[in-house]
């Protein structure tokens, strides 16, 4: 994660990023309405609004103040967006590492390599039943927007008494994890 993400994420500019968080949300609250065509239509025709009553507004300046400025997006107009090779390689080189990691962590928890993991796995899979019987996927992006903006501020503030907690919690789910793996036939470690 970038410097710039982590300065909003920690709300570092204030107006900065209460306008992403706020844009986000109302993006997302939208979708909960509207489809995504609709909403991405909708904000297509409202940056196109903008751009075209700027342009008439500039050009009827122009007009009047008998200036030639010239195109008030010129600047825009001529900056280089195009991807080079590199950049579409080294990100695709990306995207291959991590599916290629994420399809051999499947395999090994699916094909049963460690007995532990693949019972995580299955309970963990068995809890996201129930989450998604609660709540779609629309409401879990929105929870986890809210979070990402909320829990790094939270954390900071209160980081001691937070790890504090943390300890004890750990502590007590590695040692019901070893009662379990102590009594479940061929499930011991290997040790590390």
């Amino acid at each position: 994660m970038g410097v710039a993400a982590i300065d909003l994420l920690y709300w570092r500019n204030v107006k900065q990023s209460g306008a992403v968080f706020s844009s986000v949300l109302l993006l997302l609250f939208s979708l909960t309405q509207f489809s995504v065509v609709s909403v991405g239509a909708y904000l297509a025709l409202a940056a196109l609004s903008a751009t075209i009553s700027f342009r008439i507004y500039k050009s009827v300046l122009q007009a009047v103040q008998k200036t030639d400025e010239g195109h008030p997006f010129k600047a825009y107009l001529e900056m280089e967006i195009a991807l080079s090779q590199d950049q579409i390689s080294k990100y695709a080189d990306k995207i291959l590492l991590c599916s290629n990691t994420c399809m051999k962590e499947l395999r090994r928890l699916f094909l049963v390599q460690d007995l532990i993991d693949s019972l995580k796995f299955a309970v963990l899979m068995w809890l996201l039943t129930y989450v998604g019987a609660l709540f779609n996927g629309l409401t879990l992006l929105i929870l986890a927007v809210v979070s990402m903006f909320t829990l790094p501020v939270v954390y900071e503030k209160h980081q001691a008494q937070i790890d504090q907690y943390v300890g004890l919690i750990r502590t007590q789910v590695n040692s019901v994890m070893g009662k379990i793996q102590a009594k479940i036939p061929g499930a011991k470690r290997k040790e590390e």
